[in-house]
């Protein structure tokens, strides 16, 4: 047999090993936002357990690092928000950053993508936008210069880049971002064959306009429900892979149409406030399952703008993390719970059959709460973390506490909990319609029994029928 010819079936068959490398690559987002998690040994424990290949954290901890030694785990790491705009400007601070996160741990801990800040676009300042790029050409030169060419370095952005987004093939960023921060960042992705790192969550927009949009459609489990793409002719049988084609047309529109795209995060929430739809275990263990048998099938699925094109994952999250500000949804996206229970069986190796799970509960909020919702102190707080935030609400709206102030209906009997109590409900009617969330720093929760008692009257939130 010539040598060519053997050159060629290796270099085939090296391809071919790399592919299916990369096209089982589910992980799993290990975030640490949770007083009571376990510590990062028991934690890796649990995520080999999970069948995972892949696991991302939010920081560069040593303790994690540490833990995840000698694993087959691949592992990503990320450079904090707040360090981005002095690395943009320092080499040597961008040096240091990778000698003292990097160096301690690589190559026993399988370190292959190092992610420069999460949704800057979303969480941070125009200054920091534009410091972006030039911190991630620091970092990788860095790993350059101390001969670490395994990692990929990224950023992940959130579906908020993109100024259009329907139909998918009208997918543009925005305006604000498209030239000066999205252009540079394709040319350094391109240049440097990284990925182009995506948060997906169908959730969100299936849960603002579920009327029109079908939960099965948001759930991979529509049977009848497609949707073609006028302008494409593409045909779509789920919302996952409308966002995500979204984002690629987005690239191609500005000149960078084979970047792969990386889902850095994607799941659903298994729990949630009382207004928010369609968090339930039932709907989370449906969607997570789904997504990952779909990206790990043999062939490739791809897109419809990508058909047959290998979508590595990595869902969201390990655990519930009770300290995540914001809706109870964002305290609700584990696969565990705090102490390593499982909220529901998942195999991220996409290779357990769904008739050898256990049966799932039945779904619940598929539909608008309708009624009233009260907002007031947790069980088990600390109170004199209550105070300040009675005073801060009090601070807010107008009269918000009027009616607790001594003399007032709601004054006796004199207790911090009921004031406090009143006083969450009072700011969260008056605030919700602009953004205000019963939370309180994890301190206040929602209730559907009245509060109220004698000639108090608690303040309350009213959920019509939409």
């Amino acid at each position: 047999m010539p040598i060519p010819f053997l050159s060629l079936l290796f270099f085939l068959f090296f391809l071919s090993l790399s592919s299916a490398e990369i096209s089982t690559l589910v992980g799993i987002n290990y975030g640490q936002l949770g007083n009571n998690l376990p510590p990062p040994s028991h934690s890796v424990n649990l995520i080999k357990s999970l069948n995972a290949q892949i696991v991302k954290i939010y920081d560069a901890n040593p303790q994690i690092l540490k833990a995840l030694k000698n694993t087959d785990l691949r592992v990503s790491v990320m450079v904090p928000n707040e360090l981005i705009i002095n690395i943009s400007s320092s080499q040597n601070l961008a040096d240091q950053w990778v000698r003292t996160n990097i160096l301690p741990f690589y190559p026993q801990t399988k370190i292959r993508y190092l992610l420069v800040g999460n949704e800057i676009i979303s969480s941070t300042g125009n200054q920091t936008w534009f410091s972006l790029v030039p911190a991630m050409r620091r970092i990788k030169h860095s790993l350059k210069t101390y001969g670490i060419h395994k990692v990929k370095v990224g950023t992940p952005s959130a579906m908020d880049v993109l100024q259009s987004s329907f139909p998918p093939s009208n997918g543009t960023f925005r305006a604000d971002i498209a030239d000066r921060v999205m252009r540079p960042m394709l040319q350094f992705l391109n240049r440097t064959k990284s990925f182009f790192f995506l948060d997906v969550y169908p959730y969100f927009p299936w849960s603002s306009d579920s009327v029109n949009i079908k939960l099965d459609y948001a759930l991979f489990e529509s049977k009848n429900i497609t949707y073609s793409d006028p302008v494409s002719g593409l045909v779509y049988t789920n919302l996952f892979d409308q966002m995500v084609d979204s984002v690629i047309f987005a690239m191609k529109r500005l000149g960078f149409p084979d970047i792969r795209v990386f889902i850095a995060e994607t799941g659903w929430p298994n729990g949630g406030d009382y207004d928010q739809i369609g968090a339930s275990i039932h709907n989370a263990a449906v969607y997570n399952r789904n997504i990952v048998k779909r990206v790990t099938s043999k062939p490739p699925v791809g897109t419809p703008a990508r058909p047959g094109r290998m979508l590595p994952t990595i869902i969201f999250s390990l655990y519930n993390e009770n300290q995540k500000p914001g809706p109870g949804t964002e305290r609700h996206f584990g696969l565990l719970y705090p102490k390593g229970k499982a909220v529901y069986e998942m195999d991220l190796s996409g290779s357990r059959a769904e008739t050898k799970f256990k049966p799932l509960p039945e779904a619940e909020r598929n539909e608008p709460y309708k009624g009233k919702i009260w907002c007031v102190v947790g069980k088990g707080v600390n109170m004199s973390d209550v105070v300040g935030a009675l005073s801060y609400a009090c601070s807010q709206g107008n009269k918000t506490c009027e009616p607790i102030r001594k003399g007032g209906p709601c004054y006796e009997p004199d207790s911090l909990k009921r004031h406090a109590s009143f006083a969450f409900s009072s700011y969260w009617a008056q605030f919700r319609k602009v953004g205000g969330t019963c939370y309180f720093n994890g301190l206040a929760t929602q209730t559907i029994k009245d509060p109220s008692y004698g000639k108090c009257k608690f303040p309350s939130v009213t959920l019509q029928a939409s």
